[in-house]
């Protein structure tokens, strides 16, 4: 009853609960929070000394009783109390602006699809626990597609590829339902570890986290572009332990990267071999849609066309797409009791 009565002044709110970043979007407000899936912890108290952007800037620089935790590997929560935390954080963050003393929201919250029971139970205990009455799990491609606007709940088949932090889900959707699907462990962070291993090996050059996703936003590509590309990268030379600073080009990104592109690219062939033909028809007609930051690399589109044969779009602002398909459900009930995973409380109610 009490919860009920403090949800009356609590705005509903949809979480991509990423493994790089976390989003809300909020009920007629949009997307309030976008920030990195980390957390900054001291040892010695057992305080949260930041989260977000704060903790991510912490990063690789901090002493020895400072821990830094990203508390979600591969789309899952690795270390409940942490996420916890985080996600109590980013939800009284939220209310605490519109001055709302004890917060108690519905949220619907995104999972990969291949997510056990256990896994299940962790995040709604997680998000329950960080003070929301009532959660929803939603497949993060199902998510995805709502956001980009798709016809999800229509008899015709679409194809999403959502390339986020820990992990590439490649999603059939038809009718409300993922059709066929396949989750690999290979996305942005696996990218970031291409560039650093690659600098390592070639260049004898160790390189922090945080320089390789800049070079691989910065002058990575599936394809070689139209002009060449290069920057200047810094690290720690492996062979005299003295800072060291070179210069790489768009080819060499391009060769550390290719590995886990090919992978992704094979296994979205793979997933339309295993696709009923009639679905597979739909999407030569109506093509594949990217979301997720790595949708961003560039040429990754036209590589994915060439090899599949099938037109292949970016969605609109990917980085956002699973959180404003979050935003979308909040607003459609129907749709949202559709689509929604079973709880494992066994109570939820739709109001």
């Amino acid at each position: 009853m009490l919860n009920r009565f403090f949800g009356t002044f609590s705005k509903d709110l949809g979480i991509d609960l990423g493994t790089a970043n976390t989003l809300v979007y909020v009920k007629e407000k949009g997307i309030l929070i976008n920030e990195p899936s980390v957390v900054a912890i001291n040892t010695r108290t057992d305080q949260i000394l930041a989260v977000g952007h704060d903790a991510r800037d912490m990063l690789g620089k901090t002493p020895p009783h400072i821990h830094i935790i990203k508390p979600l590997t591969k789309g899952v929560i690795s270390d409940f109390e942490v996420a916890e935390k985080m996600l109590k954080y980013f939800i009284d963050k939220v209310h605490r602006e519109m001055h709302v003393l004890l917060p108690r929201p519905r949220v619907v919250v995104g999972v990969p699809p291949e997510i056990t029971e256990v896994e299940r139970k962790a995040v709604e205990d997680a998000v329950l626990s960080a003070g929301a009455r009532e959660v929803f799990l939603v497949e993060e491609p199902m998510l995805a597609a709502i956001g980009a606007r798709l016809p999800v709940q229509d008899s015709v088949g679409t194809m999403v590829v959502d390339i986020g932090g820990g992990t590439t889900d490649i999603a059939v959707i038809s009718l409300a339902g993922v059709v066929t699907w396949k989750s690999l462990p290979f996305a942005g962070e696996e990218l970031n570890k291409n560039v650093m291993n690659y600098s390592r090996d070639v260049f004898n050059l160790l390189l922090g986290e945080r320089n390789a996703e800049i070079a691989k936003i910065r002058i990575g590509t599936a394809i070689p572009p139209g002009e060449p590309l290069e920057m200047e990268i810094r690290g720690r030379d492996l062979l005299t332990g003295l800072p060291k600073e070179i210069i790489v080009n768009d080819s060499q990104i391009r060769e550390a990267l290719s590995r886990s592109i090919r992978i992704i690219v094979d296994n979205v062939k793979a997933t339309l071999e295993v696709t009923p033909p009639e679905i597979v028809a739909d999407i030569y007609e109506r093509g594949i849609i990217l979301a997720g930051g790595g949708a961003l690399l560039r040429g990754f589109d036209r590589l994915l066309a060439a090899e599949t044969a099938i037109p292949v779009r970016v969605a609109d602002d990917p980085l956002t797409c699973v959180v404003r398909g979050a935003g979308n459900l909040l607003d459609n009930e129907s749709l949202l009791r559709d689509v929604a995973l079973p709880s494992s409380k066994g109570d939820q109610q739709f109001i």
